[in-house]
């Protein structure tokens, strides 16, 4: 399998909370979240929780020894959440916690497994691209947001109403009817969408963490089709490339902040 890889941080001078990797046959790509200065619940951060998750997760994935990709991953969030528990308040909330992306070759066929909303392309042989995520935060989000319709932004009604929604959609997060997301509990392996598909189906698979897939949506630079040729053309970080150009000509409305951006384009996946 041949192995395409970048990543940008969001802005200068601040880290960047994706992580993105490979070992022989298997990609891992992170995507960090966690409450800005929320320092008194985990002194480590997000930067230190992805690095940590996503190189446990490259770890046993070199093994290869057949497990499935959601006990791989139930694996590696039970060894970082041990990492620091007796440092770090790491069953609140708002500690550090990530989205998680993984592709696996297994003989014959493609593995992956999605956990929050990274998104997986599949460049299929003579088709059209088929996209795979796990929706349910971006669902859980918007039923949270609701109560803010009609309200101006920037007022202090706006702000209030805006904490409630928040702290309501923390209150979702890794339970049943609400979303799953790589934190501190290992059972949120089990909720991750996975699925596998023959190697003769397909031509390429690309990840992208939801700031480089900014540039499908809401950005509309490309469709899809077009991000696979553009990833051909000139690889993953030409697609940041896009992401970054787009960002620039919002004119710093809140609707293009830039965000850390990440891609993994995979082909020749055959042995």
């Amino acid at each position: 399998m041949y192995v395409s890889l970048a990543t940008s941080a969001g802005r200068p001078g601040r880290p960047n909370e994706d992580f993105v990797g490979a070992v022989p046959g298997a990609v891992v790509l992170l995507d960090g979240a966690g409450i800005p200065e929320a320092e008194s619940l985990c002194s480590h951060g997000v930067v230190w929780y992805t690095r940590h998750l996503g190189a446990a997760l490259l770890g046993h994935l070199s093994y290869d020894d057949g497990r499935d990709l959601a006990a791989v991953l139930a694996g590696a969030i039970g060894e970082t959440a041990a990492a620091h528990r007796d440092t770090c308040d790491i069953a609140d909330p708002r500690s550090p916690q990530a989205t998680v992306a993984v592709l696996r070759v297994n003989r014959d066929s493609l593995d992956y497994l999605l956990l929050a909303d990274s998104i997986l392309v599949l460049d299929l042989a003579g088709g059209s691209p088929h996209v795979i995520t796990d929706d349910r935060e971006v669902t859980a989000r918007r039923e949270c947001s609701t109560p803010l319709d009609g309200l101006a932004p920037g007022t202090p009604e706006y702000d209030r109403v805006r904490d409630s929604c928040a702290e309501e959609l923390r209150a979702r997060r890794n339970q049943d009817g609400g979303y799953w997301i790589a934190k501190d509990d290992p059972r949120a392996a089990r909720e991750a969408v996975t699925g596998s598909r023959p190697l003769d189906d397909l031509d390429g698979v690309a990840l992208f963490s939801n700031g480089a897939s900014r540039i499908v949506s809401p950005y509309a630079v490309t469709d899809w089709p077009g991000v696979l040729e553009l990833l051909t053309a000139e690889g993953p970080t030409g697609v940041i490339r896009r992401v970054r150009q787009a960002e620039a000509a919002g004119g710093g409305s809140d609707f293009r902040v830039p965000d850390d951006a990440t891609v993994a384009h995979c082909t020749r996946l055959s042995h």
